[in-house]
């Protein structure tokens, strides 16, 4: 699970810094590659932390990975088809995948309050 999180944490990266590069060179889908390069950068981060907190959090941290990498495919893949072919992938799939994005920081919030919980109850 680690390498699939630092896997995807690299690809998020590297899709964010070239819908940067879009959003920099201006056209008229600037806004939507701005959004999805954002979405893009700040999660692919937040994939190498849930990679790092595997061990302390086995059950958590893959859920909330699996959720952000579902969502962000979904959410920023959506505003990419929009630009690349000029069509969705299909019908809510940045609502869905927003939403998906939501539960998974929802899920991390839940493992720290788990792990606040255990370190209470083991002192």
């Amino acid at each position: 699970m680690i390498a699939f999180l630092v896997c995807f944490a690299g690809l998020f990266g590297a899709a964010g810094v070239a819908g940067a590069a879009v959003t920099a060179h201006g056209g008229g889908n600037a806004q939507l590659a701005a959004i999805a390069a954002a979405i893009a950068l700040v999660h692919a981060p937040s994939l190498l932390g849930l990679a790092a907190l595997v061990s302390r959090m086995p059950r958590f941290a893959p859920l909330s990975g699996l959720l952000i990498i579902v969502g962000t495919l979904l959410f920023s893949g959506d505003l990419a088809a929009r630009i690349a072919w000029g069509e969705r992938l299909f019908v809510n799939a940045a609502p869905i995948g927003g939403t998906l994005l939501i539960a998974g920081w929802l899920t991390v919030g839940a493992a720290g309050i788990g792990l606040a919980i255990r370190r209470s109850t083991s002192s």
